[in-house]
């Protein structure tokens, strides 16, 4: 028997199995009890692979099949831009400016008795022009073919990036002049005008120093701490001879730290702030890290003494006490193409804080 007759016997039997319940699938193996004997004995699985591997034994896949990219992009935080909100943000004149001046007028002049024939008595009036010298500074993007192929494969929007990181980065430093002015140039900015009046000193703490803080600790009272914000306001009035009152828009600028202080609560359940809002209604408090204590961290702190607060008198007689001063936000020239590269200057220019009236701010170092 061969095995074409087996196969044909198995399908002349197949109906008395499927009555059993037994089904068989076409190109389904022989059943061995249907086979030649040296057929069947014969019959076994073929085992002709190679005996060892001819590649380099592998455990994994690459991690780079197995790495996950976060879509969402976060970006490095910076201390706010906080000057133009302290003072006010202007521009004057243009880039092409060198010196930017801002006169000044005082009346003067005295008066005597009457008399048919008397001619004394004059009125006259004195003017200054103060100056302030325009300082003109420039960032470069640069970018090239491949680097934004590449960027652009990690689904990164890199022109864009480098646009708002030259923005961030104009912003920035407009913001550094604004409280520091420019050195070597006629600019000053809100910390260093030399208009401004000589820093008060705190009163001593009954914890037993001047500071409002103590490491990271609200050491100063409240009632202390509202009683340093009284004589910054009372040396308000005093300079401006009653000019400002208690119902003039003052803004309280200070350190993020220090306005922590703020919320120091006394014996009435009664904290700073609100110790403020009812007894001066028209103050708001800014804060800027500027007006803390330089160290590693804030690089941009105050540089001696410790930290200060600032009483500004934002309008007196209809007159603004100071803006911060730009003649060009943010310039972009064309663009410029090499063989496979790209490159923009882009720039900014300062005139940093122009003080008008010195006498409507007050300042405390050592809070």
């Amino acid at each position: 028997m061969n095995y074409q007759e087996a196969l044909e016997r198995l399908r002349a039997e197949m109906p008395l199995f499927m009555e059993m319940g037994v089904s068989y699938e076409d190109g389904a193996p022989v059943p061995t009890a249907y086979l030649p004997e040296a057929f069947a004995r014969n019959h076994q699985l073929a085992m002709d692979a190679q005996p060892a591997l001819q590649t380099v034994g592998n455990a994994g896949i690459p991690s780079l099949f197995t790495t996950f990219v976060n879509p969402k992009v976060f970006e490095v935080l910076f201390a706010k831009n906080q000057a133009a909100i302290i003072l006010g943000e202007v521009r004057q004149g243009d880039w092409t400016d060198d010196t930017a001046l801002f006169p000044v007028i005082e009346h003067a002049g005295e008066v005597t008795s009457y008399g048919d024939y008397n001619e004394d008595g004059t009125a006259t009036a004195n003017a200054n022009w103060p100056n302030r010298q325009n300082y003109i500074f420039q960032i470069v993007k640069q970018y090239g073919e491949r680097e934004l192929a590449r960027a652009g494969k990690a689904r990164l929007n890199w022109i864009g990036e480098l646009d708002a990181s030259a923005a961030t980065q104009l912003n920035k430093f407009h913001n550094l002049t604004y409280f520091y002015g420019v050195g070597q140039l006629q600019s000053f900015g809100l910390l260093n005008d030399p208009g401004l009046t000589a820093f008060l000193t705190p009163a001593p703490k009954a914890f037993g120093n001047n500071q409002w803080i103590t490491g990271t600790v609200v050491t100063a009272t409240a009632n202390e701490i509202f009683a340093d914000i009284q004589s910054l306001f009372l040396q308000l009035v005093n300079q401006t001879f009653g000019l400002v009152n208690n119902r003039t828009k003052v803004v309280l600028a200070m350190s993020p730290a220090s306005r922590m202080a703020l919320t120091a609560t006394n014996s009435f359940n009664v904290n700073v702030e609100t110790l403020l809002q009812k007894n001066f209604p028209n103050i708001r408090v800014e804060d800027a890290v500027q007006y803390g204590g330089v160290s590693t961290t804030n690089p941009q702190g105050y540089a001696t003494g410790g930290f200060i607060v600032q009483m500004i008198a934002e309008v007196v007689e209809n007159q603004e006490t100071g803006f911060c001063a730009y003649s060009e936000k943010m310039r972009s020239h064309p663009i410029i193409r090499a063989v496979s590269s790209f490159k923009q200057k882009v720039t900014g220019a300062t005139w940093g804080a122009v003080i008008r009236q010195p006498a409507n701010a007050a300042q405390m170092i050592g809070i």
